[in-house]
């Protein structure tokens, strides 16, 4: 780059490299200008792609994305955005863009999908308005009576994955064999159901619509739209149905009618952008909120490193009014903490709670909004990883609970702690149970995910069905590391040699069963009266003989039908397994495959949205 006369050149390919830019005269190449860096952080090699610049930066792309201002010596750095290798970032029109990544780094943090940055010191930003102002009663304000707390029936599912802990799982019992009581058409893109009170609740995410249906026959009681996506099903709880929106907004309706009782705009601002060719909010609120003891828990954002960061909120659920407002802003010191691949969360999620704390991703939160540290943020990413035990121990996943992608670099965790990074990311399914979906009782993790011996730089991604203790015990920790660091570069990149190591050698959790060659890729699951439940299409790529035959005839008709399957093509398939020894007990046949995380059961009731905008009840009469 040739900036004010000078050509312009760093030190900046290996993470050890100094970061010198120097300036040279292009005719003599006589060294005019100098300067080091004026941030200390982690630097990592630089990513797979060349840097880029404009008139005024050169944008670097150590770890993330760097603006390097030559004239005024000045490096500022932004490890929670990157660009995809060898494509890199692309500086047009005033904007910074930044296409998809596979990168397994910072991955609690880093900005997914495609993404067009602007300076913020274009926006100009307007006073927050107070939280008063924010709230607009509805006609059904202070007419609900104070009615005993759905949640506190067991044999309903009246929030996302069935309770506060999102564990998936229910005391109600389902008699075997299963077969349709109703299955009703809705528009759109549906999320899971959610079930209280005799009626069923989804929303349509592409008409911003929450429905609620007549558990008995499927037939419509009310709906209700608002003014953005509603990602994920609302909470019901007390007569009222609670949901945020991509609106910005957080939604009290009664659940008897749909009428409002109160309406609470959790963005600080009234702005828009485009997201997914919809006109959002810029600080979107996730619709499944978290209800505990008459409050109300939700985050409004996209980032603590953007538009001001995040808003975390307690509201009272009966008035609206806010209980607790505190903002998430990382940006005056984003790299605080950094170490290697790891950084404190940033990116949001469906909140969680386990009782005494409140869960963003592996974040825990007291039940003021404060951020709690439950782990060392100066760990190295390898003892990281071993960091599952004790207290604060939950299930969260590093890219949200609804990322459905089935990326092969993340994965549902039980436990605390996630280490992301190209050597690091499979780590923590050694040291805690893990798998593509979860669920969980009191003692037991049950999960559908990679084999144990997949945990490993691979190509082969064959899953297994199993059933595992919820923690590691010390010694079995310890027992693993020690393996770890025996096998050295083949416990990274040789799944032969983890394949065909014990399973006690290489995972710490107790696994009870495993069921290897399920025949389907699960995409919904619930734990109910010791059956575990599956949905999902069929699996019928072995992928070890795909990636030692890839152009063999059959190989390639097999990846054609999967690919099909992938996309609800094939059917799907039902399963009940045994909770205590894994055996199948039940199966059938499915017309399409359910929706990410789409299954809700109450009792002797399974109920299923799918991906052809079908809501199916099914019983077992």
């Amino acid at each position: 780059m040739v900036v004010d006369g000078l050509v312009w050149c760093g030190k900046i390919a290996g993470g050890q490299h100094s970061g010198v830019f120097t300036g040279r005269d292009p005719n003599t190449g006589e060294v005019k200008r100098e300067f080091t860096p004026d941030v200390k952080t982690y630097w990592f090699h630089h990513r797979c792609y060349r840097a880029k610049a404009t008139d005024k930066y050169i944008l670097t792309s150590r770890t993330g994305i760097e603006f390097v201002d030559v004239r005024n010596q000045n490096w500022e750095t932004h490890h929670w955005v990157r660009g995809a290798c060898t494509y890199g970032i692309v500086p047009s029109n005033g904007l910074v863009y930044a296409p998809p990544h596979p990168c397994a780094c910072y991955l609690e943090s880093k900005l997914r999908g495609v993404s067009a940055l602007a300076p913020a010191s274009q926006r100009t930003f307007s006073e927050i308005a107070p939280a008063e102002s924010r709230l607009t009663k509805g006609p059904a304000y202070s007419q609900i009576g104070n009615r005993k707390s759905l949640l506190d029936n067991p044999h309903d599912w009246p929030t996302y994955r069935g309770n506060a802990a999102r564990s998936g799982a229910t005391d109600a019992s389902v008699e075997l064999p299963l077969s349709d009581r109703w299955r009703v058409d809705l528009p759109g893109r549906l999320t899971a159901p959610v079930v209280a009170g005799g009626q069923v609740y989804v929303a349509s995410q592409d008409t911003h619509t929450v429905h609620a249906l007549n558990a008995n026959d499927g037939k419509t009681v009310w709906t209700f739209t608002v003014g953005g996506r509603v990602d994920s099903p609302p909470t019901v709880y007390r007569g009222r149905v609670i949901f945020g929106a991509a609106d910005g907004r957080v939604y009290c309706l009664r659940a008897s009618d749909g009428a409002l009782v109160w309406r609470f705009a959790a963005a600080p601002r009234d702005m828009r952008l485009v997201s997914y060719g919809r006109l959002e909010s810029v600080w979107p609120v996730h619709g499944s909120v978290l209800v505990r003891d008459g409050k109300a828990y939700c985050v409004a954002g996209r980032s603590t490193m953007l538009d001001g960061g995040l808003s975390f909120y307690c509201l009272d659920v009966a008035t609206g009014q806010v209980l607790i407002e505190r903002t998430l802003y990382d940006q005056k010191n984003p790299q605080q903490d950094v170490q290697t691949l790891n950084m404190p969360v940033a990116s949001t999620d469906i909140l969680s709670s386990d009782g005494s704390m409140i869960y963003m991703l592996s974040q825990a939160f007291d039940t003021q909004g404060n951020r709690l540290q439950t782990l060392d943020p100066a760990a190295d990413p390898l003892e990281r990883a071993t960091m599952q035990i004790g207290e604060g121990a939950h299930l969260f996943s590093p890219t949200g609970f609804l990322d459905d992608d089935a990326w092969h670099r993340s994965y549902w965790v039980y436990g605390k702690a996630f280490s992301s990074g190209c050597n690091w990311w499979f780590r923590a399914g050694r040291y805690a149970p893990a798998g593509r979906m979860m669920v969980f009782d009191g003692e037991r993790v049950y999960g559908f995910g990679r084999e144990p011996g997949l945990f490993v730089w691979t190509h082969v991604l064959e899953n297994h069905l199993f059933c595992a203790a919820k923690q590691a015990d010390e010694e079995a920790i310890a027992s693993v590391k020690q393996w770890s660091n025996k096998v050295g570069r083949d416990a990274v990149f040789n799944r032969q040699v983890t394949r065909q190591t014990p399973t006690k050698q290489r995972l710490a959790p107790n696994l009870h069963w495993s069921v290897t060659h399920p025949p389907l890729h699960v995409r919904a699951m619930a734990l109910a009266g010791g059956k575990l439940l599956v949905a999902g299409p069929p699996d019928v790529l072995d992928e070890d003989e795909a990636y030692n035959r890839p152009f063999a005839g059959d190989v390639k008709a097999a990846k054609v039908q999967q690919d099909a399957a992938y996309k609800g093509d094939g059917g799907a398939v039902l399963m009940a397994l045994s909770a205590d020894e894994g055996e199948a007990v039940f199966q059938v046949d499915l017309p399409a495959p359910p929706v990410w995380d789409g299954m809700a059961v109450t009792e002797n009731r399974v109920y299923m949205t799918t991906v052809d905008g079908k809501v199916v009840c099914m019983d077992g009469r």
